[in-house]
């Protein structure tokens, strides 16, 4: 298992269709991110900063394989169209980055 950090500017005037829209996630985009292997998945947002901060577990073998399948997949496309707008990317990330990755520092159990 493969803990994974991610951080994302939430422009501030989205925060309520934001959260909206994550309190009633489709179900299609919920059975394909368990369908790539990933659990616990969890999105935190942090204010006055209007920073996310997303948290999965990923329990898969390969997963370059299992992120181009959900990026291939129509209606995760579709959500992301709807969420993506609302976010802005931090200068930061690396190339080919939406969500900057985090480097894990500690962890206990």
């Amino acid at each position: 298992m493969q803990r994974m950090g991610m951080v994302i500017a939430l422009k501030p005037e989205q925060i309520p269709s934001y959260k909206e829209l994550h309190a009633n996630v489709w179900p299609e985009v919920l059975a394909r991110i368990s369908k790539c292997n990933i659990k616990n998945y969890s999105i935190f947002l942090r204010e006055p900063e209007n920073l996310l901060f997303g948290y999965w577990e990923y329990h898969g073998a390969d997963f370059d394989a299992d992120a181009k399948l959900m990026a291939d997949d129509p209606k995760t496309q579709e959500w992301w169209a709807v969420c993506g707008p609302k976010q802005d990317p931090l200068d930061s990330r690396a190339d080919g980055e939406w969500w900057a990755i985090m480097e894990e520092v500690f962890h206990l159990d």
